[in-house]
């Protein structure tokens, strides 16, 4: 071999070996990491331009408050949660930068998209990390089961039974052993009093009356564990501000969904877009009064209240950082407040834009047939999750169960959040498909919305059917599936809409949900995620070849730091 031709055989070996190394450390990337990249990271801002000076020192008060929101839903999680934190915190390895990573999206030790499964092992303070999150969380005694809480509820008194079932009590053990309720001004009054100092100190920066009203009166009830008053204010809200600071979703206990946890949306209002909206709030007792369901199950008088806001989002706190991030709202979840006052939507306009870019996007790519691929767009995509949170506001709510008057949250159980969600979204296509019908809404968005609701169907799977929204979509997809809506294609691995059978089949699947909300039928609801919700092979084929996808994104806020 000549010396030129062993120099170049020298240099491909190196280049070999160079890409097999690369090849190798990219194969070796940590399970750690290889979580942290389903989330995208997404830089999220507003426009504070049109802010007054005291609103925007108020604002910033409200970012201090949100992280005292972090603190308050970190203890919720699971009572060695603070402690696991501390732990990371120090904990200066690649493998602990990699945790204390995971953990800040999770804001615990389990993923949301691994069947809610420990990526955390090592014990905390001498105490084992569960292998899964613990159904209960911290709203109850660990070692507390079912059977025990159910007894001990039946020999409390009404007012008593109220506040063991109730948002804002957790459950703890006296020193008799015996269950007692907490209030959560009490159980978390270290954090709760100075985040109320925290609010009132903004609200006498506001010039704003109604964001003024409402963080006055939130600061009153994180000491007092009454929010009804503040509910009411932050409903009337009418502020360039829209801050819902408070504990709110129930997701959380699983055993129950009882108990709401802290979360904070600090958002700044989208006056253009908010506008543009309204006119759905004008039909929605029509909606009310045509739903598919046995006429004595409607409400013929929604409560006056039903506002809608487009807002961006500039802070999150609590719940609201947890994993998958929420693209809209609809609150509040107290049943006095639905039925007097209606309940408000929050779109969350920045979020959804990025979601839909860094996501949806890509999965339609992958997912649907060639012919339907070009009909994906965001507008049916943003209204239809306003028609989501809408339909949360709609339907079957106080109702009577073998002659007593009860909730469907309460008598739905630990299915309540799931069959809610899977209501939500089927009904809020019958609500677009009968706004279209009626000429409210130009029909030219019919075909574009049902393609872009089944791109949809693989992007909130892919959150876990064991979490309420992917469980929901899951029973939805194989309803819908089995009656046709839906056709697979074996030979591409992709679906489409069948548009000739999805509206019929969209209206019988929202009429039996709602049915069975209105009956406080929980065994017919169980029976029904039992037969649909699961993953098929046809679905999991395709899950399998989104797997470079990210499933969500990672938010990071740029105005924290300028407020400092």
């Amino acid at each position: 071999m000549t010396p030129k031709k062993l120099l170049v055989s020298l240099f491909v070996c190196v280049a070999l070996i160079e890409g097999c190394s690369k090849q190798t450390m990219e194969n070796r990337q940590s399970p750690l990491a290889a979580q942290i990249k389903q989330f995208a990271p997404t830089e999220l801002c507003g426009d504070t331009s049109r802010l007054s000076e005291g609103d925007r020192k108020a604002l910033a008060i409200l970012f201090e408050v949100s992280k005292l929101v972090d603190r308050i839903y970190t203890r919720q999680v699971w009572s060695g949660n603070t402690w696991l934190r501390e732990r990371l915190e120090a904990d200066t390895s690649a493998e602990g930068k990699e945790g204390l990573h995971l953990y800040n999206i999770y804001y615990s030790p389990w993923s949301g998209l691994d069947s809610g499964k420990a990526f955390i092992h090592d014990p905390v303070d001498h105490r084992p990390i569960p292998s899964k999150r613990p159904e209960g969380a911290d709203y109850y005694p660990e070692d507390m089961t079912k059977s025990e809480f159910e007894s001990w509820l039946k020999s409390l008194p009404a007012s008593e039974q109220k506040k063991a079932t109730g948002f804002f009590h957790t459950i703890r053990r006296g020193k008799d052993g015996k269950l007692k309720t907490v209030p959560y001004s009490e159980e978390y009054y270290d954090l709760l009093e100075p985040a109320s100092r925290l609010m009132r100190q903004a609200a006498g920066l506001t010039d704003n009356a109604s964001l003024k009203k409402f963080l006055n009166l939130r600061a009153e009830a994180f000491l007092t564990n009454d929010y009804y008053a503040s509910d009411v204010a932050w409903m009337e809200l009418d502020s360039p501000i829209e801050p819902t600071i408070g504990p709110y979703e129930v997701y959380m206990d699983e055993l129950f969904n009882y108990k709401a946890a802290f979360e904070a949306y600090i958002t700044l209002r989208n006056d253009e877009e908010t506008k543009k909206l309204e006119l759905y709030s004008r039909h929605l007792q029509e909606i009310e009064n045509n739903l598919p369901i046995d006429a004595k199950y409607r409400n013929p008088r929604l409560g006056a209240l039903s506002p809608i806001r487009v807002v961006d989002e500039v802070m999150i706190g609590g719940e609201a950082r947890s994993g998958v991030q929420t693209a809209a709202y609809n609150l509040p979840n107290d049943e006095r407040i639905t039925a007097e006052k209606g309940s408000k939507r929050v779109m969350l306009k920045n979020v959804q834009e990025a979601k839909f870019n860094s996501v949806l996007v890509r999965i339609a790519e992958k997912v649907l047939d060639a012919d339907q691929r070009s009909k994906l767009a965001f507008e049916p995509f943003f209204t239809h999750i306003l028609t989501h949170e809408l339909m949360h506001g709609l339907g079957p709510h106080n109702i009577t169960v073998a002659g007593k008057q009860t909730t469907v949250r309460q008598a739905m159980k630990d299915l309540s959040s799931a069959i809610e969600e899977a209501k939500a979204d089927v009904s809020g296509l019958f609500a677009l498909q009968f706004l279209m019908d009626k000429g409210i809404v130009d029909k030219s968005m019919e075909e574009p919305l049902y393609i872009t609701y089944l791109a949809g169907v693989f992007r909130s799977v892919r959150f876990g059917i064991n979490e309420a929204h992917g469980k929901g979509m899951a029973l939805q997809f194989n309803y819908l599936l089995d009656e046709g809506a839906f056709e697979y294609n074996r030979q591409n691995g992709t679906f489409r809409v069948n548009l000739a059978r999805i509206k019929d089949a969209t209206k019988k699947l929202t009429s039996v949900i709602l049915t069975l909300q209105a009956e406080g039928d929980y065994a017919g609801v169980k029976s029904l995620f039992d037969k649909y919700a699961v993953v098929r092979p046809e679905m999991k084929s395709v899950l399998a070849s989104l797997t470079e996808i990210p499933v969500d994104i990672e938010p990071r806020f740029a105005l924290t730091d300028k407020s400092r």
